[in-house]
C-alpha cells in the first residue's frame, strides 16, 4: 500500500513539474508570434495580451495546467501550435 502511495505521489510530481516547463515554453512562442505584428483586430489582441497575462499569474501561483489551459487559448487565436 506505501509502495502505491510512494508512487502514485512521485507520478503527480512528475507531471506537475512537466507542465512547470510547459507553461513558459508557451509564453515564448505567445511572444514570439506577438513580435512578429499578427494582423489581429483590437479585441483579438487585447485577449491575447490578457491570456498571455493570466497565463503567467497563474504559472507563478503554481496552477500549472490552469495556466497551459489559458495560454492554449492566446495560441489558438495567434494560430500557433
Amino acid at each position: 500500500m506505501f509502495a502505491r502511495t510512494l508512487l502514485a505521489a512521485v507520478a503527480l510530481t512528475a507531471a506537475s513539474a512537466a507542465l512547470a516547463f510547459h507553461c513558459p515554453a508557451d509564453m515564448k512562442k505567445i511572444d514570439e508570434a506577438l513580435a512578429k505584428n499578427p494582423k489581429l483586430s483590437a479585441e483579438q489582441m487585447a485577449e491575447v495580451k490578457k491570456l498571455r497575462a493570466d497565463g503567467e499569474a497563474l504559472h507563478k501561483a503554481g496552477k500549472h495546467q490552469e495556466s497551459v489551459d489559458t495560454l492554449a487559448k492566446a495560441m489558438k487565436i495567434l494560430n500557433v501550435k
